[in-house]
């Protein structure tokens, strides 16, 4: 095979043949007007000539050049030309052999449907960073060259591979890459780690909640949910997202998480724990910002109590079917500041189910996210059954995979429809309670009949009229009217409540052997298995306790 023949035809050979010509030609030739060309003037003689790049062979250019290279040439990719480099790599290869025989590394990586597409294409092709046999990594770029005049069809054509070593990119980006897998493993343990690690499952709800960590470190930490039971029935839910990735935001997203429950156990409204919430996101960082929705249901109310930090809406499917949407954010991101939030309420009766999520879930680069959430509507509209699989239900309609571009937390929430037996579990009683003498006897009555219609033993009959009695005797001493008594029991628990118009709350204190008063919280504190009080939202407070029922409790 005539290398010079074949180099000949390699890209730009050619011109730069054609532009040796027209500089050379005489000034005759090149016409009236036109401008020599420049001389490069020996500055000493002994100063060699030094040849233009169009004089050197390409043959001798390719075989000093560190990058490997090879020609093959035919329908059968035969040997025509390897250089120094290549040899070095991969040993002496015999020149008019078929490739696919004599270079068996080009087979292993690969090339061989490569050469045969560019071969008949005509177009350069390129493959980045394979491993080659030597244990270093090259990118390969196949440029096609035609023989003669390159009417030969297929038979005039082949390919030139020019091989370069790229194993110090390759294992550069190799480590990065396992540091970011590194990093992602650290912030998927430390964010489930401070996710719940079970959900607490109060007497009245069925809840279920999921986290899907992104597929990359930078889609890692910051969502989180809640589940807090508050007493008298009484249950929080959080959602939240801390607008950050990584173990920062995952940390970021502990402290938060922790600070809800502590602000939770004060009883406070929705807005109120947002409130004291706001204020500590931007003593951690003022440059963090985080969303939260905080909700509150009482299954007296049958409605939740909700705030929302620049959250996205509570979705709420009814026993029909019909999928209500929260009002919009009453308040913008946690860590901004200076901003009042209000609490707003949906409903929530026998049957509902309720959908607590973060952007993750409905979020897209390519849609708008008013459109993620009503697709997320017309999913929750169709999703019946536990609150598991209605949320593994809602994650799939979302598209959402393993490499997903941001973490997504659901949390799913229902309020059963109770009927025949099951129902018999869940009773409620009240009292309105005029004042007077005959307040006291009258509550402590009305709750042994009741307790005794419900069939509790008759130690815990008579925990409950004491109970009854002094938490009665607290609000008429201490509290203004409407004064309202009310007794709920659950497949678990008795719970007693008084509610009054004053909104001074009781604290349990240790009462001198000479006081006539001041036993009665610390009576009911000492008898019950747990008790507390609240400022309700019209004004007024709730004073409640409640006690644990046998497992084995008659209906």
């Amino acid at each position: 095979m005539n290398f010079t023949r074949w180099s000949a035809r390699l890209p730009g050979t050619q011109r730069r043949a054609a532009a040796r010509t027209e500089q050379t030609a005489s000034p005759d030739q090149r016409g009236e007007g036109s401008v020599p060309a420049a001389r490069v003037e020996q500055l000493t003689d002994e100063s060699p000539s030094v040849p233009a790049v169009d004089e050197l062979r390409v043959r001798e250019v390719l075989d000093r050049v560190p990058s490997l290279v090879a020609l093959v040439h035919g329908p059968d990719h035969r040997i025509a030309y390897v250089n120094d480099a290549y040899t070095t790599a991969f040993g002496v290869r015999p020149l008019g052999e078929r490739a696919r025989e004599a270079l068996p590394e080009l087979d292993g990586l690969g090339l061989f449907p490569l050469l045969d597409q560019v071969q008949r294409s005509g177009k350069p092709r390129t493959v980045k960073s394979r491993k080659a046999p030597d244990g270093r990594s090259y990118t390969f770029t196949c440029t096609p060259v035609a023989q003669g005049d390159g009417k030969g069809g297929s038979d005039g054509r082949g390919v030139l591979v020019f091989a370069t070593d790229v194993t110090d990119h390759a294992e550069a980006a190799e480590r990065l890459r396992a540091s970011e897998r590194r990093q992602r493993e650290t912030a998927v343990t430390l964010q489930r780690s401070l996710l719940p690690q079970e959900l607490e499952q109060p007497d009245d709800l069925r809840i279920a909640a999921t986290y899907h960590p992104g597929g990359t470190e930078a889609a890692v930490g910051g969502d989180w949910y809640d589940v807090i039971t508050l007493g008298g029935g009484r249950t929080a839910l959080v959602i939240g997202d801390v607008m950050g990735r990584g173990v920062r935001a995952a940390a970021v997203m502990g402290q938060l998480r922790t600070a809800v429950r502590a602000y939770a156990r004060l009883d406070l409204p929705p807005h109120e724990v947002l409130q004291l919430l706001d204020g500590l996101a931007a003593e951690i960082d003022a440059n963090q910002i985080a969303t939260c929705a905080y909700a509150i249901h009482d299954p007296n109310e049958g409605k939740l109590i909700y705030s929302s930090a620049g959250h996205l809406p509570i979705l709420v499917r009814d026993e029909n079917g019909t999928v209500l949407r929260a009002d919009e954010p009453t308040g913008p991101p946690l860590g901004t500041g200076g901003w009042m939030h209000t609490s707003g309420s949906i409903p929530l009766a026998p049957g509902s189910t309720a959908v607590l999520y973060t952007d993750g879930l409905v979020e897209r680069r390519d849609a708008d996210l008013d459109e993620g959430i009503a697709a997320l509507e017309r999913a929750l509209a169709g999703a019946t059954g536990t609150p598991q699989v209605v949320c593994d239900r809602l994650v799939r309609s979302a598209g959402v995979t393993p490499d997903h571009d941001d973490d997504v937390a659901v949390l799913v929430l229902q309020h059963p429809a109770r009927t025949g037996a099951d129902s018999e579990l869940f009773r409620n009683a009240a009292l309105e309670l005029l004042g007077g003498v005959e307040a006291a006897p009258r509550a402590r009555a009305f709750a042994s009949g009741v307790l005794t219609s419900w069939r509790f033993p008759a130690d815990l009959h008579d925990l409950g009229v004491l109970a009854t009695s002094e938490l009665v005797a607290n609000s008429l001493q201490h509290g203004t009217p409407p004064m309202r008594l009310r007794l709920r029991r659950t497949d678990r628990r008795l719970i007693i409540e008084v509610t009054d118009g004053d909104d001074h709350l009781p604290r349990r204190r240790r009462a001198e052997p000479g006081d006539e008063s001041g036993r009665g919280i610390a009576i009911v504190a000492t008898i019950a298995s747990n008790w507390g009080c609240r400022r309700t939202p019209g004004g007024g407070k709730a004073v409640w306790c409640e006690f644990a029922l046998p497992r084995t409790q008659p209906t």
